[in-house]
């Protein structure tokens, strides 16, 4: 399903101005938070029926686009309709729109798709006050996603993540029907049912554009089928292919390719982590301590254009997804699943925080938090952050390599580190052993007043875990988020 996802909203962008709605309703019914929760409780008593395909999709690609790209009306003032397609979209999704507390569900759809198209809906995209752009899109399952403070899709989020890379497959449960209201030009309310064989969900998203990014305050309550061995809240999906850190993987002529460059997390005893991404040789799962999260995302930090040369997708726009829960989520943790990819269309990048509470059949949870798409680095604040990373042959540069050892370099750049020397004491912490440590030390980069680099050399061999933890310190308080590095064997 990762790998699809980038095929599902593959579709461009460039549009017409839309038409002001006339669309044929249905009759009212009472509507709001707690007729969807009743909604999501009385399916979960039931058995679930899969949803089927529409006879009532477009057939191909082609078709698909025609009926997308063009004039035609929008619902809630700014809600364009996606088609649903054989090729990427076929499940049909039920739309409704609400006013005073009444749903009216939309019953036919023509004049909702461009020329004389007649097809069922499979999701929908919400339009700039112009007409000519899009700023959230809804497709696929419970994948959604924002184009962020640059105007570039990048990465999707997911409603929620159902045993994720485990041994029996993944569970990807639907959104099967839409409620909107309109309540601004960059603005928009949408209620959304979902269903799957292990769970139904009730969620309400608060969507607004702003000049900072895209904020979505979410809502879900989820009534559980059946036990779930992995039940991952806040889940993302993403695509990292290759960066800079290691010139000899690039497949490409372009210097780096992907959505995402690493993963933060903010766990609530205060720590910062950054762990970069990778193309693993092998699907991996891993785990990262987060009780009480205050926050966690994947971020796209190098924004520079000549790191990318991409002047068709524009990788260097693609904004970063962070997540901050409301309320306290518990004892958990954040985990992270990457499998490998051959191609900047595949995802190949899953993240989500699973509570340590087992999730079991006939379960009511509730839990709330936002979403922030934006190029802004949420995670600035007084310590130094990691905003390049290398790889390469352990030694002197001019000397001859150590066998079997590797050097891993990183740059660090924030207000904590302004204005220490190499006469400042500061020190670098590593998890490395002794017997795996070859040589390491952090210095001030020359002609800067706030960016320290730190350089490790080891032999992975010694290392009793196949990854480390690495940061910066001065007189026994942190200066830098602490990097957490996985090897590759």
């Amino acid at each position: 399903m990762l790998a699809a996802l980038a095929a599902t909203f593959g579709l461009p962008r460039q549009v017409l101005a839309a038409t002001s709605p006339q669309v044929h309703l249905g009759a009212p019914q009472p509507f709001s938070w707690d007729v969807l929760v009743a909604m999501a409780r009385k399916l979960a008593a039931a058995p679930y029926v899969a949803p089927k395909p529409t006879p009532n999709a477009a057939p191909d690609y082609d078709s698909a686009v025609k009926a997308t790209y063009g004039p035609a009306k929008t619902l809630a003032g700014n809600v364009r309709l996606f088609p649903a397609a054989k090729i990427n979209a076929p499940f049909p999704v039920e739309i409704a729109l609400v006013k005073d507390g009444q749903a009216r569900r939309v019953v036919d759809t023509t004049g909702l798709f461009v020329g004389s198209a007649h097809s069922d809906a499979a999701g929908f995209r919400v339009m700039t006050p112009d007409g000519k752009s899009d700023w959230l899109a809804y497709m696929g399952a419970s994948y959604f996603r924002a184009s962020g403070s640059r105007d570039q899709y990048g990465l999707s989020a997911r409603g929620i993540a159902i045993d994720t890379g485990s041994n029996h497959g993944e569970e990807f449960p639907n959104f099967t029907k839409f409620w909107f209201e309109e309540t601004g030009a960059d603005r928009v309310r949408v209620h959304a049912l979902m269903e799957g064989p292990s769970l139904t969900g009730a969620y309400a998203f608060d969507c607004a554009k702003t000049d900072a990014g895209v904020v979505q305050d979410i809502r879900a309550t989820l009534f559980l089928r059946k036990d779930v061995e992995q039940l991952g809240l806040a889940a993302a999906s993403s695509m990292f292919w290759y960066d800079q850190a290691d010139p000899h993987k690039r497949p490409d002529w372009r210097p780096e390719i992907h959505d995402s460059d690493g993963l933060a997390i903010w766990s609530g005893n205060g720590e910062r982590v950054w762990r970069p991404l990778q193309d693993p040789a092998g699907a991996k799962m891993f785990s990262f301590r987060a009780d009480h999260p205050k926050g966690f995302g994947l971020l796209q930090r190098d924004q520079h254009f000549d790191h990318y040369e991409d002047d068709g997708v524009f990788y260097d726009k693609r904004p970063s997804l962070w997540v901050e829960p409301q309320g306290d989520w518990g004892a958990g943790a954040v985990y992270l699943y990457e499998m490998p990819t051959k191609s900047e269309t595949l995802d190949n990048i899953a993240v989500f925080w699973r509570g340590d509470a087992p999730a079991r059949a006939g379960e009511r949870r509730d839990f709330g938090y936002r979403l922030t798409w934006t190029s802004n680095d949420p995670t600035i604040d007084a310590n130094a952050r990691c905003i390049n990373s290398f790889l390469g042959p352990a030694g002197i540069p001019g000397h001859e390599y150590i066998a079997d050892g590797l050097k891993f370099v990183y740059d660090f750049a924030g207000p904590s580190l302004k204005g220490l020397t190499r006469e400042s004491g500061v020190k670098l912490v590593s998890s490395v052993p002794q017997a795996a440590l070859i040589a390491a030390e952090a210095y001030p980069i020359v002609g800067t007043d706030d960016m320290w680099r730190a350089m490790i050399d080891l032999k992975p061999a010694g290392l009793p875990a196949p990854d480390f933890r690495l940061f910066l310190q001065h007189e026994g308080t942190a200066l830098t988020e602490t990097v957490i590095q996985a090897i590759e064997p």
